[in-house]
């Protein structure tokens, strides 16, 4: 049988199809570790959430939530380290990633909340891990297997991609180089104000409670194949791959073949399974156990997304 998240309704818990009803399941549940380990996303769904009650459900979810720092995606932050989801146009699919693989820390789960469900499309694909790996060909899993070396160039305020000061949620060139170091990351400040940071990472962890061993990268999203023929063969033009504001190598400083990033990335999409959005849904998911993405949509579509460690 296919692996699908464990959908959790008021009827399956005996509670009321309230806010109030998922607040006290929450709190009488003992066991919701053991559930999101076994089943690896969680789906709450009929309990009628919304943005007044999100705040309570948020602090039994995630008790200790993180803030977005050193994210690549832009987001805007509309609560206490609660952001929307990437905003990205909505006619382009998002493929599959773990949230911070990238980085020398990651949070443990993440927790999405759809505040306004799109016309049509929209689903959060969700892939395990463990999934993603093995429908990998040997040949691109063998030469993952020393792991991958990213490289951002963030501006100083004005340029392509992200701010160094957006990325870090700081101002402080002192402060941002602390978290550099202690991530094991090299940097060096640009002349124009802008910071250049390489992080070598591995393709692969294990889970740190079941020790399954899951594709946990983002060289696919980091890849300029990524970014569509003509809109790599246009940035080209511009500026070397390694002047992007995102690109990456295998550990080694060798290119990744394209063809290796788009099947990293088609695979990991056709091995998802859709999760479509409700008003009012909620989703508590394994950041480590499975990386998770975005289809395409029409009409209005608001998910807010926070992480814990």
């Amino acid at each position: 049988m296919s692996w699908h998240p464990h959908e959790i309704a008021p009827g399956d818990v005996s509670s009321p199809a309230t806010a109030q009803g998922l607040l006290e399941y929450l709190r009488a549940e003992r066991a919701l570790d053991s559930l999101l380990t076994e089943h690896k996303a969680l789906v709450f769904r009929g309990f009628g959430v919304s943005p007044e009650t999100l705040e309570s459900a948020i602090d039994l979810l995630l008790p200790n939530r993180l803030a977005y720092v050193h994210g690549n995606s832009p987001r805007t932050k509309v609560g206490k380290n609660v952001y929307t989801s990437t905003e990205y146009p909505p006619e382009y699919t998002i493929s599959m990633h773990n949230e911070l693989s990238y980085a020398a820390s990651w949070p443990a789960r993440l927790m999405f909340f759809c505040q306004v469900a799109p016309a049509t499309g929209g689903a959060t694909p969700i892939v395990e891990g463990t999934a993603w790996l093995e429908a990998l060909d040997d040949e691109v899993r063998d030469a993952f297997a020393g792991g991958v070396r990213y490289t951002q160039n963030l501006h100083d305020g004005l340029g392509l991609g992200k701010s160094w000061q957006d990325t870090f949620e700081s101002q402080d060139r002192d402060q941002v180089q602390q978290l550099l170091a202690a991530s094991g990351a090299t940097w060096e400040w640009r002349s124009d104000g802008g910071l250049r940071v390489h992080m070598v990472r591995p393709s692969t962890i294990k889970h740190p409670v079941t020790h399954d061993e899951v594709w946990f990268n983002q060289s696919d999203q980091w890849h300029s194949a990524a970014l569509g023929d003509e809109t790599a063969a246009a940035l080209a033009k511009i500026m070397p791959e390694d002047e992007l504001p995102q690109s990456v190598t295998f550990a080694d400083g060798s290119p990744i073949p394209g063809e290796y990033a788009i099947q990293v990335r088609d695979r990991g999409l056709a091995t998802a399974v859709d999760v479509p959005w409700r008003t009012g849904d909620l989703m508590l998911i394994d950041n480590i156990a499975v990386g998770h993405g975005r289809r395409s949509f029409t009409g209005p579509r608001r998910v807010l997304v926070a992480m814990s460690d």
